[in-house]
């Protein structure tokens, strides 16, 4: 009974936080909702009226600085709220995940069917190192309320090699490595792509075109994946979560959505802090919520620690990808 109480009041206790405590503020589980610019008191919003602005789209991206704790306690908080508007005007909603592949969905649903473990879903599924700090309470409120999740993303191994070895590698794949990629990238000189090649700070124009080769994989894929689940469940909508770069001015994700059918309204959620709203130039489409949290710690100080962080990285993802390419 206790059980069964928790799981009926779960989703009215994180609907009814519908603003967030002034006495949090300083911390970094504060944030502000605005539905116009973020630094001046003109439209800014609670979360039921954040809510309501997005109810209407067939799927509400949502931006994420990952391991950012006011941007990870909202998305529990959309959720929730999503799911009551959908109950109530009979739209189904599916959670969609970049931090699960199309690999990991049998593993994922059979975590959500009760049949294996958290620990099995972490180990086999692949989750993220911040997978129980970060994703656990939406992955958890999805099982209580029986909410369908969307393994969307490409395995990262796969994208790796796409980054190695170029878009052409995919055609080599067996046809059921091929199908955890997207049937077709987007590989034109589009305002994604711009941005992209604007980020980076080395490599020549091939390493480069690899480079966006892997990351269009991510956009694509993780967009195929939320149309392909619409295509199969019409009327319904998708609540997607992914980090920033995927989400903002509507560049990644909502373009290669819209290229696999321009009809699905899509909605835009996106962090920032001060110091990013300030720095970059605007481009692409104004975002529906916009969400104003503080910075998170400087990853590096100084040129030597980002240097030889990116080494590390970058040995990290040197990969032998003949493997991939057995029946």
């Amino acid at each position: 009974m206790t059980r069964l109480l928790s799981l009926l009041t779960l989703p009215l206790l994180l609907a009814a936080c519908t603003t967030v405590p002034d006495d949090d503020a300083g911390t970094l589980y504060h944030y502000r909702l605005s539905a116009s610019q973020p630094d001046t008191n003109q439209g800014e919003l609670t979360l039921t009226q954040a809510v309501e602005r997005v109810a209407d789209a067939d799927i509400v991206l949502v931006g994420e600085l990952h391991t950012h704790s006011a941007v990870h306690l909202l998305q529990a908080r959309l959720l929730a709220g999503l799911t009551n508007t959908s109950r109530a005007d009979s739209r189904g909603l599916a959670l969609s995940m970049e931090q699960f592949s199309r690999a990991d969905q049998p593993v994922l649903d059979a975590y959500l069917a009760g049949r294996i473990g958290e620990a099995a879903l972490i180990r086999d599924g692949n989750a993220w190192p911040n997978y129980q700090s970060d994703y656990r309470p939406l992955v958890e409120f999805a099982r209580q309320q029986h909410l369908p999740v969307i393994a969307a993303n490409a395995p990262k191994p796969l994208v790796s090699c796409v980054g190695q070895e170029g878009p052409a590698w995919l055609d080599k794949l067996p046809a059921h490595r091929r199908s955890q990629l997207a049937r077709e990238l987007t590989l034109t000189d589009d305002p994604y792509r711009q941005k992209f090649m604007a980020s980076l700070h080395h490599g020549d124009a091939d390493d480069n075109a690899r480079r966006f080769a892997a990351q269009t994989s991510w956009d694509d894929t993780m967009a195929e994946s939320m149309v392909d689940y619409l295509n199969s469940h019409p009327g319904q909508r998708i609540m997607h979560i992914a980090g920033n770069f995927h989400v903002e001015g509507g560049l990644g994700l909502a373009s290669r959505i819209a290229s696999r059918n321009p009809a699905l309204k899509v909605a835009l959620v996106v962090p920032e802090t001060e110091a990013q709203r300030d720095a970059h130039v605007t481009s692409g489409r104004t975002a529906d919520i916009r969400v104003r949290v503080s910075p998170l710690p400087e990853r590096w100080l100084n040129a030597d620690e980002m240097k030889q962080d990116m080494i590390a990285l970058h040995q990290s993802r040197s990969r032998d990808c003949s493997q991939w390419l057995q029946p």
